[in-house]
Formats: structure tokens, C-alpha cells, sequence
């Protein structure tokens, strides 16, 4: 009887202020007066009170015997006026006189909401999907203090994501979602709390927008990655431009580094396997660039560069003397 009176898995403090103790009393006098008068009424037959007194006990336990779960309360009214929370355990009522018309869930309740054509600050219509996650603190305020809980819940979360997004531009929703359920859970706080009700965390799932303005949106973000790409192939280009030049500079003054490219780039060339490459044997005199079967002009390459750099040497020697 009235056992586990207080306790709460769910984090809250509730105290039980009915423990049922004088309604189980009350209780027993009722059997024993059912009992008392069907065995008068029978002429006192031992049989006859012993059916009494069964009879007489199913019918106050049928109407007095509340069973309460480890995660529900009940509200018990004397004649209509609140005297207490109940529960969890077994808890005994006087029948007739107390009720409980009332039982609340004090566990973590996910509620799912929406805004649908709601406009945002720079007036654009939206569909908002979210859900709350919250719980009952306090029962007691959650049964005195407003008719249905639930329903009040669900209705200020729809209120309350209706003002935050009036005052919330596209873009900001877009980008950030935890800062916009941060902002409707406080306002739904404000509004639950006087029921005894906590909001725990509000989520949002889905940001919804017409049609035309997503394929706008699309073509604009599809323009800027199109802008982005070709700076970037540009700016490549001219990377490559400057390394080719810089190669070139090198290559002109080492005809051995440019043979050696081109060596190279006949590799690439022949790497594939589909290509067919066909050898000419020439002599190449005078050119200006080597190419790997004129290793005559190499040679005459390399001899005119050294005669060019000894009238240079004779030059400065004459000036320093």
C-alpha cells in the first residue's frame, strides 16, 4: 500500500502528498458494513457472509485499487478539489468520493511540429519541419495550471517556430539550423514553464522552399562554381606559362638538358604501346634546338658556343689592361 512513494526514474522530484493510508481504512470499514448487513439480510448463515464478504471485497477493490506505472502519475480529487499526486506502486482511493481522472507521462516525450507558408524576414514563404524533445517536471503544475498539456505543448511550439521565423532571414535558416532551434526551444521554455514542463532540445529536420526559388538558388550556386573553375584554370594557366618559360630559359643554356627532355617525351610517347614511332637517321648541322638524331649539330652546336666564348674572354682582358 503506497509503496515506493516518491521515487522517479525520470530525473524529476515529485513527493507523493496522498499516501492512501486512510482511504484503505475507509475501505475496510466499507467491506465490513457490506459484509454485516448482507448476512443480516440472509439470516446469518456462515456461507452466505463468507459470499458477502467476497463480493463486498471485489467491488471496493474494483473501485479503490489504483496500479501505477514507474513512469506515470495520476491526480486524485476528493469531491473535486486536488489532494495529490499517486504513484508509482498501488494506491488505495475511497470509492465514490476520490477520482483520478488524470495520468501523466513523465518520461521524454518527442513531439513532432511544422510551420507551413510561414514568411521569413526578407519575405519568403517556408515549410519547417521539427520536432521537440521535452518532458513533465512538475506534474502537479502540468495538471492545475493548463487543461491538456500535450496539446498546449504542441501548440506553443507551432507559435513559437511561426515568431522565430518571421524574425529569421532565408539564408540564416539555411546555414544554420542548431542556432534557430536553439532560439524556438528558449521561446517555447518561456511559454511551459509556468505548466511544469521542461523543452528539453528542439530539432529541426526540414527547411522546405518553392520550386522557382530552388532552381534559382541552384543556378546561382551552379554560376559561382562556374566562376570559381575558370579563375582557377586561368590562374593554372598562368602558372604553367611562367614553368614553361623558366624550363625554356634552362633548356637554352644546356642543349644536354634539352636532349634529354626530348628523350624523355619520346618515352611518353611510346609508354602506351599504340603508337608507332619511326627512327630517320639524319645529320642536323646548325640548329638551334637539338633533337636526338642530330648528334653532328650537337657537337657543332657545343664548338660554336666555345669560339663565341673566347672573343668575349679577350675582349675583357684587353679592357682590364
Amino acid at each position: 500500500m503506497a509503496s515506493d512513494k516518491g521515487a522517479d526514474t525520470a530525473g524529476t522530484e515529485i513527493k507523493s502528498t496522498y499516501s492512501g493510508g486512510a482511504a484503505l481504512i475507509v475501505d475496510v470499514i466499507i467491506i465490513i458494513l457490506i459484509t454485516l448487513v448482507a448476512a443480516a439480510a440472509t439470516n446469518v448463515e456462515f456461507i452466505s457472509t463468507a459470499v458477502a464478504f467476497f463480493f463486498a471485497l471485489i467491488i471496493v477493490l474494483a473501485l479503490s485499487v489504483r496500479v501505477i506505472s514507474q513512469w506515470n502519475r495520476m491526480a486524485v480529487l476528493r469531491f473535486g478539489r486536488y489532494v495529490g499526486i499517486i504513484g508509482p506502486g498501488i494506491y488505495f482511493i475511497i470509492p465514490l468520493i476520490e477520482s483520478t481522472p488524470v495520468s501523466l507521462d513523465i518520461r521524454v516525450i518527442s513531439t513532432p511540429f511544422k510551420a507551413e507558408k510561414t514568411l521569413t524576414k526578407d519575405n519568403v514563404p517556408v515549410d519547417v519541419d521539427a520536432i521537440l524533445f521535452w518532458q513533465v517536471k512538475n506534474p502537479e503544475n502540468a495538471i492545475l495550471n493548463v487543461q491538456s498539456y500535450y496539446d498546449s505543448v504542441l501548440l506553443a511550439s507551432q507559435t513559437a517556430m511561426r515568431d522565430i521565423i518571421g524574425k529569421s532571414e532565408l539564408s540564416i535558416m539555411l546555414a544554420g539550423r542548431d542556432i534557430i532551434g536553439k532560439d524556438i526551444q528558449d521561446l517555447i521554455e518561456e511559454r511551459v514553464t509556468s505548466w511544469g514542463i521542461d523543452a528539453i532540445s528542439v530539432e529541426i529536420r526540414d527547411v522546405t522552399i518553392p520550386d522557382d526559388l530552388q532552381n534559382a538558388m541552384a543556378r546561382v550556386a551552379t554560376s559561382d562554381r562556374e566562376k570559381q573553375a575558370r579563375v582557377i584554370l586561368a590562374e593554372s594557366e598562368s602558372l604553367a606559362a611562367d614553368k614553361m618559360l623558366e624550363a625554356s630559359r634552362k633548356y637554352e643554356t644546356d642543349p644536354l638538358a634539352m636532349q634529354l627532355r626530348a628523350l624523355n617525351m619520346m618515352y611518353e610517347i611510346s609508354i602506351s604501346g599504340k603508337n608507332v614511332m619511326v627512327f630517320i637517321p639524319t645529320e642536323n648541322r646548325g640548329f638551334a634546338m637539338p633533337i636526338p638524331f642530330g648528334v653532328q649539330g650537337i657537337k657543332d652546336y657545343i664548338e660554336q658556343q666555345q669560339k663565341q666564348a673566347k672573343p668575349k674572354k679577350g675582349a675583357q682582358a684587353g679592357t682590364q689592361a
